[in-house]
C-alpha cells in the first residue's frame, strides 16, 4: 500500500468519526427523545435480512382507539345488554300478580251446554285478584331496581377494565416501537465503528479482533431486533384483540410516548377510590338491596288477600252473583316465614363483610399502582437526566480515545452497549409509567393518562 492509499484510509477514518460525534452529543444534551420516521413505510429486522413494511402515515390515537374498543368489545356490550335487561325487572315486580278468569258449566257435556229441566244446572264465570299485603310490591321493585344498579357497576368495571387494557396495551406497542427506532439507529452507529475498526486495521493502526468484534456486536443488535420485533408483534395483535379486529391488521405507528404528571397526592386517591371504585359501589347497591331484602322477608308474616267475582247463568231460576275474600295464612311461620328473615339477614351480612374486604383490597390495589408509577417515575428521569448523558458523554470519551489509540475497541463496544441499553431502559421506564396511571385509573374513576 502507497502513502496515498494510506492518506486516503486516514482521511475516511477521521470523516468517520466526525460523523459519530454529534450523535453522542445529541444524546448528552438532552433526554433521549428521537423524531419519529416522515415516511410512508419503516425499516424491520426480520433475521438477518432488513424489510420495508407500509404503515399508515398517520399515528394512531390513543382515544380514537379507546372508543373503539369500547363500541366494539363484546364483553362491554353484554355487560350493557344485562344492565338494559335488569331495569326492565322493577316494574314487572311492582306489578299485581295476573288475574285469574274461571268459565265453568254443568249438566251438560256440550260445551257451555244446561239442562232445561234441571234448576241445579248452570253456566258461569268467575275472576279471581291476588293482592299481596301493602307494601310488598314496593319493597320487589326496589330489589330488583337495586340489582340493576349493582350490575350498572359491573358494566362500569368491565368498561374501565377494557379501557384500561387498550391503554396499558397501546402503552406496550409504544415502548417497543421506540425500541426498535433506537436499535435501528444504534445499529447504524455501530456499522460505522466497525468501518472505524476496519480502517484502523487495514493501516496498521489496528487488529483484526477489533473487526471481528464489530461484527459479532451487529450480529448481537440483529438478534436482539427479532426478538423486539416479535414483542411489537405480539402487543400488536394483542391491541387488535382488545379492538375486536382482525389480529393481523395493520397498526399505524403510536403517537410519542409522553410523561403525564400525577398531581394527585396518594391521600388523594385513597379518597377517589373511596368514592368511585365500582366493586364498593356495587357492594354498597348489593347491601342497600339485602336490606330492603330483610324488610320484605319480614312482610311475609302478613298473609296476602285475594278477591273474586263470580257469575251464574241459570236456565230454570234467576241469575246469581257472588263476591269471595279470601286470605292466606301463614301458620307454618316456624320452618319458612322465620327462616326467611334469618337467610335475608345472613345474607346482608355477607355482602357488608365482602364491601370491608373490598375496601382493604382496594387501599392496597392503589399504593400498589401509585408506588409501582413512582418508582418507574423516578427511574425514568433518572435515566434522562443523569445516566443517559452521562453514559453518552463516556461513549464520547472513549471514541476519542480509541481514535488516538489510548482505548481499545472492547471498551468502547462496552460504552456503546451501554448507551443503547440505558435508552431502551428510559422508555421502558416511561411506558411502565404510564401503565401503572392506566391500571390506577379503574380503581379512582378519574383520567391520569393524556
Amino acid at each position: 500500500m502507497n502513502r496515498k492509499d494510506v492518506w486516503r484510509l486516514l482521511k475516511g477514518t477521521a470523516a468517520l468519526w466526525l460523523a459519530l460525534v454529534p450523535v453522542a452529543v445529541a444524546a448528552q444534551e438532552s433526554p433521549p427523545v428521537y423524531p419519529e420516521s416522515r415516511s410512508a413505510g419503516r425499516r424491520t429486522q426480520v433475521g438477518a435480512q432488513i424489510v420495508t413494511q407500509e404503515k399508515p402515515a398517520v399515528p394512531a390515537s390513543l382515544d380514537e382507539l379507546v372508543a373503539e374498543a369500547l363500541a366494539n368489545n363484546p364483553g362491554v356490550q353484554s355487560a350493557l345488554r344485562r344492565v338494559e335487561a335488569l331495569r326492565r325487572r322493577a316494574p314487572q315486580a311492582r306489578s299485581l300478580p295476573d288475574p285469574m278468569l274461571e268459565v265453568g258449566w254443568m249438566g251438560n257435556l256440550k260445551p257451555f251446554g244446561v239442562m232445561r229441566d234441571d234448576p241445579s244446572s248452570y253456566r258461569g264465570v268467575a275472576v279471581q285478584q291476588a293482592l299481596p299485603f301493602p307494601g310488598k310490591l314496593r319493597l320487589r321493585g326496589d330489589i330488583a331496581g337495586k340489582e340493576a344498579e349493582a350490575a350498572w357497576w359491573d358494566y362500569e368495571a368491565a368498561r374501565r377494565q377494557v379501557v384500561t387494557e387498550v391503554k396499558a396495551a397501546y402503552f406496550e406497542y409504544a415502548y417497543y416501537h421506540k425500541a426498535t427506532d433506537i436499535t435501528l439507529k444504534n445499529k447504524d452507529l455501530l456499522e460505522k465503528l466497525a468501518r472505524i475498526a476496519q480502517a484502523r486495521y487495514e493501516v496498521g493502526k489496528g487488529i483484526q479482533q477489533d473487526v471481528l468484534k464489530a461484527q459479532i456486536e451487529i450480529s448481537r443488535l440483529r438478534q436482539r431486533l427479532t426478538v423486539i420485533e416479535q414483542q411489537k408483534r405480539t402487543a400488536q395483535v394483542r391491541l387488535n384483540t382488545l379492538l375486536a379486529r382482525d389480529p393481523e391488521t395493520p397498526l399505524a405507528d403510536p403517537a410519542p410516548l409522553a410523561r403525564t404528571e400525577l398531581v394527585r397526592s396518594l391521600d388523594e386517591l385513597y379518597q377517589l377510590a373511596r368514592e368511585n371504585d365500582t366493586g364498593l359501589q356495587r357492594e354498597q347497591r348489593r347491601i342497600e338491596r339485602g336490606e330492603l331484602a330483610v324488610n320484605l322477608a319480614r312482610k311475609e308474616y302478613y298473609p296476602d288477600l285475594g278477591v273474586g267475582y263470580s257469575y251464574w247463568n241459570r236456565p230454570l231460576q234467576r241469575d246469581m252473583h257472588g263476591f269471595t275474600f279470601s286470605v292466606n295464612l301463614p301458620v307454618f311461620y316456624r320452618s319458612k316465614q322465620r327462616e326467611g328473615v334469618r337467610e335475608a339477614t345472613e345474607e346482608l351480612i355477607s355482602v357488608e363483610r365482602g364491601r370491608a374486604d373490598r375496601e382493604t383490597t382496594l387501599y392496597f390495589e392503589v399504593k400498589q399502582q401509585y408506588l409501582a408509577a413512582k418508582a418507574s417515575d423516578e427511574l425514568a428521569q433518572l435515566y434522562a437526566q443523569a445516566v443517559v448523558p452521562q453514559s453518552s458523554l463516556a461513549l464520547e470519551s472513549a471514541l476519542s480515545a480509541y481514535q488516538v489509540g489510548t482505548v481499545d475497541f472492547l471498551t468502547l463496544m462496552e460504552n456503546f452497549r451501554t448507551v443503547l441499553d440505558y435508552e431502551i431502559d428510559y422508555y421502558r421506564e416511561l411506558a411502565n409509567y404510564q401503565a401503572a396511571l392506566a391500571r390506577l385509573e379503574p380503581l379512582v374513576g378519574v383520567e391520569l393518562t393524556k
